[in-house]
């Protein structure tokens, strides 16, 4: 192979490399799903719509799964006072993995008025994977406690998933199954738990990313390859 061919050939395969390390970066999708909520209160049943949507960003191992309410769900007949109403959730796993995930959040940073619809904090927990493959995330029974009381809400329309991440267990497999424990979302801004009020972004943009820069490098080192072959050759010319 002549000289020019070669250093060709080297750009070339380096620039692939780092086009195949993004190709494989993992997928993630995230649904804004309607969920109609039974509600079990100390007065009553109650029923409410509420859009949920959820987001998943990688941290160690696992994945910090937040689960947001677009709409408030149930109502109390007397005021919530600041800090009165305490929520938690579980998350239905599926596909690659089964069970449930615990996501906790803070206590209502403001009064909720009496009689008016109870919006939910953003609840958070830590997934991390048993299994590899596609996992899906679907919202599960809400519970609020307030004022010594305990309503329970839960889904009763059968909603599909708000989220599914395609994950890698440690050790590259695992049997499934088992609940998992969410660490609760400290009190504070009260939407999403250590964002400062704005949701994280899903975890496999931040893989990719990642990844993206490993491509980068392996093109770098391919590009000081064909420098230091061309400097050899003007050399070997002299």
């Amino acid at each position: 192979m002549s000289y020019r061919k070669r250093t060709a050939a080297l750009a070339s395969a380096a620039a692939l490399a780092g086009s195949a390390v993004l190709m494989a970066a993992p997928a993630a999708h995230a649904e804004v799903v309607d969920v109609d909520y039974r509600c079990k209160t100390p007065i009553g049943d109650k029923s409410a719509v509420s859009p949920i949507d959820m987001k998943g960003v990688k941290s160690g191992s696992g994945y910090r799964i937040t689960m947001s309410w677009q709409k408030g769900v149930s109502s109390s007949p007397v005021e919530l006072g600041k800090g009165a109403m305490n929520p938690s959730a579980t998350i239905e796993l599926g596909g690659a993995d089964s069970g449930t995930l615990a996501v906790t959040g803070p206590a209502n940073q403001a009064a909720i008025p009496a009689n008016t619809p109870i919006k939910i904090s953003d609840l958070s927990g830590t997934y991390t994977p048993k299994k590899t493959g596609k996992v899906t995330f679907t919202a599960g029974v809400l519970t609020i406690k307030a004022l010594g009381t305990t309503t329970t809400c839960t889904p009763s329309n059968n909603p599909g998933p708000s989220l599914t991440l395609d994950v890698t267990a440690a050790g590259g497999g695992g049997s499934s199954g088992g609940t998992q424990s969410g660490g609760g979302a400290q009190s504070g801004a009260g939407t999403g738990a250590d964002t400062g009020g704005s949701l994280p972004q899903t975890g496999p943009e931040d893989s990719a990313i990642a990844l993206g820069t490993l491509g980068g490098t392996v093109l770098l080192t391919g590009a000081a390859g064909v420098l230091w072959l061309t400097r050899r050759h003007q050399t070997a010319r002299r």
